[in-house]
């Protein structure tokens, strides 16, 4: 029988974690902070950089008999903003060790300079991609706007995937899952039958497969898409019956339906983009029109992000090539 939300939370609470929801200036809504306890307090997460969400984390902690002060350990899933905000803030106050996938650690910590890397790549990559210089520079500049709700967070544990995280009375597996983010890290405890999977894997939506740069700083970008489906597949071999806690809403306590029905929808968008082909050679962006009108104006990274994604795979199953006339790329079906 398929437990309700409450119920998982509610058993979930009997193993000592807690689902701390933290509001957000972003259009997802609350992200989700988890607190284990145990010999070793810990923090999944934290949540973005505002007095806001500072004073919503302080005083879930105290509800649940704890306070920042009592923090020994923060993991953290990945680099977005609204999940690691709080990160040097919540260490200022309790000393905690921050474990997090080694390979992202300079990432972490560099954080306005790598900001300012990530931007100028989204820029020639729209550029590049038939967006208008006007629509990229705007948007450059909203992403500048939005970077004070994250900062740089100094890893002291760097984790690899495989490696095993000693809570005392508890151990999380680390296990890398890129895909929505270059580093996303899904921590599982085997004995329980739980797992925080960040943005990995949502309830309601789909988690952008975001383009970016790769972790080890070489030239080019991620082929995130095909990553995430990598990941996916993955994670569906968990065991029948897990229940893993999101980044964002309720806990999923049958990922295997849901990762299908993300297989099942991505099979659908590839074809369609495929379609729209038929009349000849299109650029990201006109893709991006085509499928979402507005929205790819007004979220054009994100939008841009999927077309490429599915471009990508359609590519490698030899359907698809880009054609580049030395300024703005195409996409052409191969006959």
């Amino acid at each position: 029988m398929t437990a309700t939300p409450e119920e998982a939370l509610e058993q979930a609470a009997l193993a000592g974690v807690h689902r701390l929801p933290i509001p957000t200036p972003f259009a997802v809504g609350k992200v989700n902070s988890y607190l284990i306890e145990g010999e070793r307090t810990t923090l999944v997460d934290t949540g973005p950089n505002s007095g806001r969400s500072l004073d919503a984390l302080s005083e879930q902690l105290v509800a649940h008999g704890h306070t920042l002060e009592d923090i020994d350990l923060i993991l953290i899933t990945h680099n977005h903003a609204d999940h690691v905000g709080l990160t040097e803030i919540v260490v200022e106050h309790s000393g905690a060790e921050v474990a997090a996938l080694g390979a992202a650690a300079r990432r972490l910590a560099d954080y306005e300079a790598e900001s300012e890397r990530e931007d100028a790549f989204a820029v020639e990559l729209m550029l590049s991609s038939g967006i208008p210089e006007e629509i990229a520079l705007a948007l450059q500049s909203v992403s500048s706007n939005f970077r004070g709700w994250g900062g740089p967070v100094n890893v002291t544990r760097r984790l690899d995937d495989g490696d095993s995280v000693d809570l005392g009375d508890r151990s999380l597996e680390v296990l890398f899952r890129p895909g929505h983010s270059p580093m996303d890290t899904v921590y599982w405890d085997a004995e329980r039958q739980l797992g925080f999977v960040g943005d990995h894997l949502l309830p309601h939506i789909s988690s952008n497969p975001i383009i970016a740069r790769p972790l080890d700083g070489s030239p080019g970008r991620t082929h995130s898409l095909v990553a995430y489906l990598e990941s996916f597949g993955k994670t569906r071999e968990l065991p029948e019956g897990a229940v893993l806690f999101p980044g964002h809403g309720e806990p999923i306590d049958d990922h295997r339906a849901l990762i299908d029905s993300r297989f099942a929808s991505t099979e659908r968008r590839k074809e369609k983009l495929l379609r729209l082909l038929a009349d000849g050679p299109r650029s990201g962006y006109e893709l991006a029109q085509s499928m979402w009108g507005n929205v790819a104006v007004t979220q054009a990274f994100l939008t841009l992000s999927e077309v490429i994604g599915h471009m990508d795979l359609l590519e490698a199953e030899g359907r698809v090539r880009e054609v580049d006339d030395g300024g703005v790329i195409r996409f052409e079906a191969v006959a």
